[in-house]
C-alpha cells in the first residue's frame, strides 16, 4: 500500500501545480520576482509565493547528469582527498553506468530500495547516481545507526540491497548488521533470507569479502551488454516524478520518518542553489565537509554537480575542522558548504591563520540559526564575502528560502533569506490557522515543487504535516518582513510562554552569543523557575563564559523576563 501511494502523490502534486490561478489555501499576498534582488518590491502581508523566468525541469537526474558530461566531460567532478580520490565527469559517468548496470545484474529491479550506509566516501556519491539511473531507490542511512535503530529503517522501507564498508572508526558494520541478521554469515551472495529483515537479500561491501556478501569490485564487474541494454530499457520508463531518495529525518519526537523526494524534487531544487550561488567558468570548486546522508551535501553538492557542472571536494570521511581548511587551501575552492558549529570548529583551529583560504569567494551555512558574530567571522576571516544563509528541511528537498550573495550584512545575519522561485510561503498562528501580520511570528508553511512526496509507508504523519491544500507545515516559528525576508525564530513546540510573554530559545541564544567568552550556548525550558525569570537554562559549550559572568549585569541588556533562570558552564 505505501507504494500504491507514494506513486499516486506526484500525480496528485502535478495537477495541483498546473491550476496557475487557483491557488487554494493561499492568502492575499504577494509575488517576488525571485531571479534577483530588489529593493523596490513590498510584500503587504505574511504570504509569498517566488515567481521567475526561470522554468522547472522536468528532467531525471541521469539525463541531467549526461548533459553535463557533454558540456564538462574533462573537469573533475569528484575529489576524495583523504583517499586520494579523483573522476572527471566522463570517468565518473562512465562508472555510474558501469555500477547500475552491475546493480541491475544482482537482480534489483526499478523501485526497489537500496541503503547506503557510511560515511563520506566515493562510493556513496556513485552509488547515488547509479541507483538514479536504474529506477532504484536511494535510502540514506545515518553512519553512527546501531542495530536497533539500522534494523527500524530498512524494515521500513523494505530495503533489498545495503551497501557499507567494514569499519569507520568504533562503527564495525557488518558486526552491527549481524545482530538483526545473523543468518548472513550462512548465506550465499544475494541469497540471503532473514527472519527479522525479510526483505533484505544483498548486501555490498565497499572494502571487504565476508560471507554472505558482495565486494564493490564484483558488483562492477557484474554487468554486461545484456545488462546495458537493460538500463537503457529502464532508463526509458522513468519519469521525473519518480522517487529517487529515502531521507530520515526524526524532527523532535518518535521515530524517524522517511521523508521521500522524486528526481523532480531534487533536480529543481539543485538547480535553484547552483543559480543563486552563482557558478562562473573560474569558481566552481566547492569543499563539502559535511555528511553526504544529509540533503546539504547530497543534494546542495552533489546534485547541483551533477547540473552546473561544479566540482565536489570531499575533504575528509567525517567533519574534521583542520582537514576542511587543508582541503580548501589545496584544492583552491571558490565555495565552501557546512553547518554554523562546523564553521566555528574551523575558525577556531589554532594553525587556522596559516591556511591559504584566498580563493574563497562564498558558500552555504545551513542546518541550524547562525549566529550574526559567527557569520561576520566567516565573511572576513575566511574570505567569504558572498557566503549565504539557506534555510530548509528534509520535507522540502531541502532549501525554500536563500540569501543572494550580495545581500547586506544585516540582512545575512538576521534572516535566511529570500523566497526560492516556484515556493509558496505563508505565516499563520499556529493555534488558530488564521494569516498573521508582516513581523509577526508564526508557523511557517511551504508549497510548491519541493514538497516530499510523502513519509514512505506513514500516511497518517504525512497527513499531519502535508495538508489537503499541499501546504507543509514545517513547526518552525518565523516571520515576513516587507521585501520578503525570512526570520526563523525557533521551533513551534519549543517556545515558552511567562506571563503572557513568549520567549524564543533561538532569539536569547543569539543574544547570549554576543558575550565574547561564550562559544556556543543552548536554551531549553524548565518546569520550575524564580519569578521574574525565563524557564531556561543556557548551556554554555567548552572554553567559554562562566555561569557567574553570564548572570552578571554585562549580560543584562535584555528584557527581564526573557533571562535564564539558571545556567551550567561546561568547562
Amino acid at each position: 500500500m505505501a507504494t500504491a501511494r507514494l506513486a499516486a502523490l506526484p500525480r496528485a502534486g502535478l495537477t495541483f501545480l498546473r491550476r496557475a490561478c487557483g491557488r487554494r489555501g493561499a492568502p492575499p499576498g504577494s509575488a517576488l520576482h525571485t531571479g534577483v534582488p530588489s529593493a523596490s518590491l513590498r510584500v503587504t502581508n505574511s504570504y509569498v509565493q517566488g515567481t521567475s523566468d526561470i522554468p522547472l525541469l522536468t528532467k531525471t537526474t541521469g539525463q541531467c547528469l549526461d548533459e553535463t558530461v557533454e558540456r564538462f566531460p574533462d573537469r573533475e567532478a569528484l575529489v576524495f582527498c583523504r583517499e586520494g580520490v579523483r573522476k572527471t565527469f566522463a570517468q565518473f559517468k562512465e562508472e555510474v553506468d558501469q555500477a547500475a548496470a552491475g546493480l541491475l545484474a544482482l537482480g534489483l529491479k526499478k523501485g526497489d530500495r537500496l541503503g547506503m550506509w557510511g560515511p563520506n566516501k566515493y562510493e556513496w556519491v556513485l552509488m547515488q547516481f547509479a541507483t538514479a539511473q536504474a529506477g532504484i531507490i536511494l535510502v540514506s542511512v545515518n553512519p553512527a545507526y546501531q542495530a536497533l535503530e539500522l534494523e527500524f529503517v530498512i524494515s521500513k522501507v523494505g530495503c533489498k540491497a545495503l551497501v557499507f564498508p567494514t569499519q569507520f572508526k568504533t562503527q564495525k558494520y557488518y558486526d552491527i548488521l549481524k545482530q538483526s541478521c545473523p543468518e548472513i554469515e550462512t548465506s550465499s551472495p544475494g541469497g540471503i533470507k532473514s527472519k527479522r529483515l525479510p526483505n533484505l537479500n544483498t548486501v555490498i561491501m565497499l572494502d571487504s569479502k565476508l560471507p554472505g556478501t558482495f565486494h564493490m569490485d564484483e558488483v562492477m564487474q557484474a554487468g554486461d551488454s545484456s545488462h546495458m541494454k537493460q538500463l537503457r530499457a529502464v532508463q526509458q520508463t522513468l519519469s521525473c516524478n519518480d522517487p529517487i531518495n529515502i531521507q530520515f529525518t526524526s524532527g523532535t519526537t518518535g521515530s524517524p520518518k522517511g521523508a521521500t523526494l522524486s528526481h523532480r524534487n531534487i533536480v529543481n531544487n539543485a538547480h535553484l542553489i547552483g543559480l543563486r550561488l552563482g557558478f562562473t567558468e573560474q569558481d566552481y570548486r566547492v569543499a563539502l565537509p559535511s555528511p553526504l546522508y544529509h540533503c546539504l551535501s547530497s543534494v546542495g553538492g552533489c546534485m547541483v554537480m551533477a547540473l552546473h557542472g561544479s566540482s565536489c571536494i570531499f575533504s575528509s570521511p567525517s567533519f574534521e575542522g583542520k582537514a576542511a581548511l587543508e582541503a580548501v587551501s589545496r584544492e583552491k575552492c571558490s565555495f565552501l558548504h557546512g553547518t554554523p558549529t562546523m564553521f566555528i570548529d574551523m575558525l577556531s583551529q589554532p594553525d587556522f591563520d596559516s591556511y591559504d583560504l584566498s580563493s574563497l569567494r562564498g558558500g552555504v551555512i545551513a542546518g541550524s540559526p547562525v549566529p550574526p558574530e559567527v557569520m561576520k567571522m566567516v565573511m572576513t576571516k575566511m574570505h567569504m564575502p558572498e557566503m549565504v544563509v539557506a534555510y530548509g528541511t528534509t520535507e522540502n528537498s531541502p532549501v525554500t528560502f536563500m540569501g543572494f550573495p550580495d545581500d547586506s550584512i544585516t540582512r545575512k545575519t538576521e534572516t535566511v533569506g529570500c523566497i526560492f522561485p516556484h515556493t509558496e510561503a505563508k505565516i499563520e498562528d499556529p493555534e488558530t490557522g488564521q494569516s498573521l501580520p508582516l513581523n509577526t511570528a508564526g508557523e511557517l508553511q511551504i508549497r510548491g515543487y519541493c514538497v516530499m512526496l510523502g513519509y514512505w509507508g506513514d500516511p497518517d504523519k504525512t497527513s499531519e504535516v502535508v495538508t489537503d491544500e499541499k501546504w507543509y507545515k514545517t513547526g518552525d516559528l518565523a516571520s515576513l518582513d516587507e521585501h520578503g525576508y525570512c526570520k526563523i525564530i525557533g521551533r513551534c513546540k519549543d517556545m515558552i510562554i511567562r506571563g503572557g510573554e513568549n520567549i524564543y530559545p533561538a532569539e536569547l541564544e543569539q543574544f547570549l552569543h554576543t558575550h565574547p567568552k561564550v562559544e556556543e550556548v543552548q536554551v531549553s525550558g524548565r518546569e520550575v523557575v524564580p519569578a521574574g525569570r525565563a524557564p531556561g537554562m543556557g548551556h554554555v559549550g567548552s572554553s567559554c563564559a562562566p555561569a557567574s559572568c553570564l548572570q552578571s549585569s554585562d549580560c543584562h541588556s535584555s528584557s527581564g523576563f526573557k533571562l535564564p533562570a539558571h545556567f551550567h558552564s561546561s568547562l
